[in-house]
């Protein structure tokens, strides 16, 4: 019996592969912080190793803030169409707070995960600086 447990056990982890937690980060600057889940690619896993790290961000348009990594993170798919609360990559280093909805042209954000609190802390001119660590 024990045996066809763990044979049972093992198959399930080679068909379904190893289960991955959503890794969740803080967002914290001057006017209040947030929490995000990420969504699992490439893009966010390189990310997460650069952890801790500091961003200057300035508003765009009235609905996104936006700053520049330390580094180019690798390419994952791209989509056009955002929500509040997204956070994206529009080119290879650089990072995005959606605060409002709304589309980007051609290619597209790499979507990077979704703020879990509320976002309107950013909607708001000016720039500010954020700092981005894993949450507890």
């Amino acid at each position: 019996m024990r045996y066809t447990s763990l044979l049972a056990a093992g198959l399930t982890l080679v068909l379904t592969g190893p289960a991955t937690a959503q890794e969740r980060i803080q967002i914290s600057s001057d006017w209040g912080w947030i929490t995000a889940t990420l969504v699992d690619n490439t893009a966010t896993r390189r990310l997460v190793e650069m952890l801790p790290i500091t961003i200057a961000m300035r508003d765009h348009l009235r609905q996104e803030k936006t700053g520049d990594l330390p580094a180019a993170l690798p390419e994952a798919p791209r989509q056009r169409a955002f929500r509040a609360g997204t956070l994206g990559l529009w080119g290879p280093d650089h990072f995005v707070i959606y605060y409002r909805n709304g589309r980007v042209p051609p290619p597209g954000i790499v979507i990077l995960g979704h703020v879990t609190g509320d976002v309107s802390i950013f909607d708001r001119p000016g720039p500010i600086a954020i700092r981005i660590e894993r949450a507890n």
